[in-house]
């Protein structure tokens, strides 16, 4: 289920919509992420861009790996504060386990792990709040302008 959002003129332009716990959805997510970054004037091949979907993919399958719950999809919402230079990711999923508040370090020979990772280095900050009634929210602030390179 997709629901798209609209925001009035004195709130922050956002995107919001639901997708199903599975790997597609998942992929889905990011797609529209990058489409929405695109309708706010970053083109999908901009480091903006390509930030953003590298986090929303990261945290949706994060969602679909460790945060399913039967039932539950996992919601997805983009907000863009254009005067900060930020878009921040917020992904929530219906389990109440939260990740860790550090990314772990991973084995170089392991297959996954890194995602947190990733986040860590894409995201000027990120971290986790719970969500009522069940589950969590994992939320990353990714630059979009040059302002936040050094």
């Amino acid at each position: 289920m997709l629901t798209a959002t609209t925001t009035p003129e004195h709130e922050l332009p956002s995107f919001t919509a639901r997708f199903a716990s599975t790997p597609r959805g998942a992929r889905l997510a990011r797609r529209l992420a990058v489409r929405r970054m695109e309708e706010w004037g970053h083109p999908p091949a901009s480091d903006a861009s390509c930030a953003v979907a590298l986090v929303v993919g990261e945290l949706a399958a994060n969602a679909v790996r460790h945060g399913r719950a039967p039932g539950h999809d996992f919601r997805l919402r983009l907000v863009l504060d254009a005067a900060a230079d930020l878009v921040r990711v917020e992904v929530a999923d219906a389990a109440a386990k939260r990740p860790p508040t550090a990314p772990p370090s991973a084995c170089p020979e392991g297959e996954s792990g890194r995602g947190l990772l990733l986040v860590d280095v894409l995201a000027v900050r990120w971290g986790t709040e719970s969500r009522r009634p069940v589950g969590k929210t994992v939320w990353a602030e990714v630059p979009t302008g040059a302002s936040h390179h050094a």
